[in-house]
């Protein structure tokens, strides 16, 4: 033990000799310069206008922690940057002994400005005169001449500018984006603070943890910026930021962003949303707001409120089915019994505390309430009422079966109305207004009281997950950017159980009809995927007007797959006047990467007994579609190889002339991709098992008009397979 301590001192001695050494040499260096006009180290002559220098006490950046997604794909990074420095003194040279220093201010504002498009020549040359005016030595050239980027570098390089060089410095990058811009946000240089913070998402909300601590370090200077050797002296070791790891999955992410800038331009919609979330842990696999915005440039940012956490909206008809749950749970869910839809026209007995219903035409004071748009769906069950989406189910529910209390204390046992705590997200809570019998009964059917597209995701999670709830997260763990150590890890939270196992079973049972046919989410139906689903048209209010838009609509899906057993929940929605006759496909295509993100097929589980070579088979798979215009048969054939898709050729021509699904969609497993070839001739494909997508996209491409009847998918055609056809022919297809 005394060997030890012994050895332990002297190691000790030796490095503070060291440490005493080093420290000597520098004040030597600095008091040698001093006295003899002298560099201890170069030898040269201090009052030489080449090394005539200044002492620089500067800070040292710490490099900011970088942000991954689940499988260590960067997302968000510190990458190097260059910005461009003018020295001024006459008396620099080059190696070759030329005069290398700005002489001619606009000559070289104009010839940078032709590389920089972000900067102005005007300012530029203002800046140089400026600094020439005052004998500086150099200065740097203002706005879009800093934290340039390599290539950007590389040109003005090659511009070969007297005068002109660089400062290596850093910046933040985003190699993707945009990627849950309004999630991650941007990091950026602040003048004011003198390093890279964090301005929005999580790069804001994180920045501490991100930042690090700067350094601080001592030096000699040359006119030309050179560091002088044997001149630096550290005082304090920067300390970089750590990294962050997110739930979010890459492509996954990327795949949502697509179908989000699909939805936004095919409905002209002014807002837009989609969440992917476990239903289990509640690990976030995907997060979008639209409109969205470039990361790296974040010129022009449409909104700092993400729609996800921040904006609190009506959702309309996804809120039925917590009333229904509600119901059920409490034992008052009239199981199989019928009511008449249509319109609810009610009175309020104060005496009671009731909500009664009246005859149709009577004039009671409040407003009546109608089914969406004017449906008369007739007499429903109330099985069939959430099936149809019925707001007079939801009124008869409430006034005639629930206790009048029911509602509001299963709406909060469900986190509305307050925050769910997920960390480091941003987030409000909307408003519960159920005060008077109107707010009252339109809350049930999801209006009048506001919540967030988050509280939806962790109260849905208790619908899907067997009656317990989890609060939804999206930071999985914080790192050391050095060692890789695990500094704090984020897990499984369940944040409550507000309704029975039973309860959650008969609610999912009962979605499960909601895309059945002829009902309120047919369209949304993917073929082999089970799924429980409610689907939503909310109105918005518009507090200036203090009424409701009669433009704009949500419109918006929760789904969940496999429907017997939820692994996966997918919310997609947007705002805009497309509410009735927009396309599901944005959403299937979210619903079938989320189910190849998880690593399952979404649809029911394979027995014990079946091979592996079945389960293989029933594995989704997506693909991105190739652009195959212009290009032969036998190419585009080659490209499609091994996909689990199906390639409809239309024509015996040997070039593609067009196709279905266009250049760079999104192709799963037991698609039909629909090739036209320059062929004259076409026949009569065997349409069996065809959706109306299907058929959509061969009358779209051929101009061969296609008749349907029925739903679902075609089981037979009026011609057979093979027999040429034209635009012509009458052609009719049977659906089941």
């Amino acid at each position: 033990m005394r060997r030890s301590i012994k050895r332990s001192n002297k190691q000790l001695y030796r490095m503070i000799q060291v440490m005493v050494m080093i420290g000597t040499l520098v004040v030597a260096n600095v008091l040698f310069t001093m006295v003899t006009k002298t560099h201890f180290w170069s030898g040269e002559s201090a009052l030489n206008s080449k090394i005539s220098s200044s002492i620089v006490d500067t800070v040292v950046e710490a490099q900011r922690g970088t942000i991954y997604d689940r499988n260590r794909n960067v997302i968000a990074q510190e990458v190097k940057a260059w910005t461009i420095v003018a020295y001024l003194d006459s008396s620099i040279e080059d190696e070759e002994g030329n005069p290398d220093y700005v002489k001619n201010a606009a000559s070289t504002a104009k010839k940078l400005c032709k590389v920089l498009k972000d900067a102005d020549e005007e300012n530029i040359e203002k800046i140089i005169k400026n600094a020439q005016n005052k004998e500086l030595s150099q200065t740097e050239l203002g706005a879009g001449t800093k934290r340039l980027d390599e290539d950007t570098m590389k040109a003005v390089q090659e511009l070969d500018l007297p005068g002109i060089g660089f400062i290596e410095t850093s910046n933040r990058n985003y190699p993707t984006t945009p990627f849950s811009s309004n999630l991650i946000g941007f990091a950026t240089y602040d003048e004011d603070e003198q390093k890279i913070v964090g301005k929005m998402g999580l790069e804001q909300t994180m920045n501490d943890i991100l930042s690090g601590k700067d350094g601080r370090v001592q030096y000699q200077q040359a006119v030309d910026g050179s560091i002088l050797p044997g001149t630096t002296k550290v005082y304090e070791k920067a300390e970089d930021g750590d990294d962050v790891v997110l739930t979010i999955d890459y492509d996954l992410q990327v795949a949502v962003e697509k179908s989000m800038e699909e939805t936004i331009e095919n409905n002209k919609a002014t807002s837009a949303w989609a969440v992917v979330m476990e239903v289990e842990t509640g690990k976030i696999l995907a997060w979008a707001s639209y409109p969205t915005f470039d990361q790296n440039k974040h010129e022009e940012i449409p909104s700092y409120n993400d729609y996800v956490s921040m904006v609190a909206y009506e959702p309309g008809s996804v809120m039925k089915t917590f009333t229904y749950a509600a119901a059920v749970d409490t034992g008052t869910f009239p199981e199989n019994t019928m009511y008449r839809a249509g319109t609810f026209t009610y009175t309020f007995d104060t005496s009671t505390g009731r909500i009664m219903r009246v005859s149709n035409g009577t004039d009671t004071g409040y407003p009546a309430i109608s089914d969406a748009m004017g449906n008369d769906f007739g007499t429903l069950t109330f099985e069939d009422g959430l099936a149809f989406s019925s707001n007079v189910g939801i009124c008869e529910l409430l006034a005639n079966h629930m206790n009048y209390g029911s509602l509001e204390d299963y709406l909060d046992s469900f986190g509305f109305f307050q925050e769910t705590g997920i960390p480091y997200v941003t987030e409000a809570t909307g408003t519960k207004n159920i005060d008077i019998p109107t707010d009252y009964l339109s809350t049930g059917f999801g209006q009048a009281s506001s919540i967030t597209v988050l509280q939806l995701m962790q109260a849905y999670s208790a619908i899907f997950n067997e009656g317990t709830m989890v609060q939804p997260y999206v930071v999985d763990s914080i790192e050391d950017s050095e060692t890789g150590e695990t500094i704090e890890s984020y897990t499984t939270k369940e944040v409550g159980t507000p309704i029975s196992s039973e309860t959650a079973n008969k609610m999912t049972e009962m979605l499960k009809h909601v895309l059945d046919e002829g009902k309120s989410g047919e369209r949304f139906a993917i073929e082999g995927v089970s799924m429980a689903a409610k689907t939503g048209t909310g109105e918005i209010y518009n507090p200036e007007t203090g009424k409701y838009d009669e433009v704009n609509y949500t419109s918006s899906i929760m789904a969940a797959a496999p429907a017997e057993d939820a692994k996966i929940m997918v919310y997609w929605g947007m705002i805009g006047p497309n509410y009735v006759n927009y396309s599901a496909e944005q959403f299937q295509d979210i619903m079938k990467a989320a189910l190849v993100a998880y690593g399952i097929s979404g649809s029911n589980e394979s027995s014990s007994s079946s091979s592996a070579e079945d389960e293989e088979s029933q594995t989704w798979e997506t693909y991105t579609m190739p652009n195959l215009v212009n290009h032969s048969v036998d190419y585009a054939n080659s490209k499609t190889s091994g996909w689990k898709a199906t390639t409809v050729m239309i024509g015996n021509g040997s070039t593609i002339i067009e196709q279905y699904p266009t250049f760079g969609s999104v192709v799963s497993s037991g698609d039909r991709v629909f090739l036209l070839t320059d062929g004259a001739q076409i026949t009569m494909p065997d349409m069996t098992g065809w959706t109306r997508k299907d058929i959509t996209a061969f009358w779209d491409l051929t101009g061969i008009q296609i008749q349907t009847d029925g739903y679902g998918t075609v089981v037979a055609q009026s011609i057979e397979p093979n027999t040429p056809i034209d635009s012509t022919m009458e052609i009719s297809v049977t659906m089941e």
